[in-house]
């Protein structure tokens, strides 16, 4: 299933409304490297890929902006070991 993510780059978060639930991805955005700083999902809507199309739509940003990614969160570092595809966004 596919959810709306919405970016507010104000804020720093990626963030989806999910049966009346809001499950969110804070980041930091130091220069060009977006930091993930935490993926949250209420457990009342877990279990449904939310946190993974919220890691996604993070990592597609930074690819079309020319950002390179630092996991801080435990979720997106996993993330990232599970999809090599993008493995060329991690910062060094």
């Amino acid at each position: 299933m596919t959810h709306d993510v919405h970016h507010d780059a104000q804020a720093g978060r990626f963030h989806a409304e999910v049966d009346g639930y809001r499950a969110e991805l804070d980041y930091r955005l130091d220069g060009t490297i977006l930091s993930i700083l935490h993926t949250g999902v209420p457990s009342a809507i877990g279990g449904r890929g939310i946190a993974a199309e919220l890691t996604r739509a993070a990592l597609e940003t930074a690819r079309r902006e020319g950002w390179t990614v630092r996991p801080l969160c435990s979720y997106a570092a996993v993330y990232l070991r599970r999809h090599p595809e993008f493995a060329d966004l991690v910062a060094a």
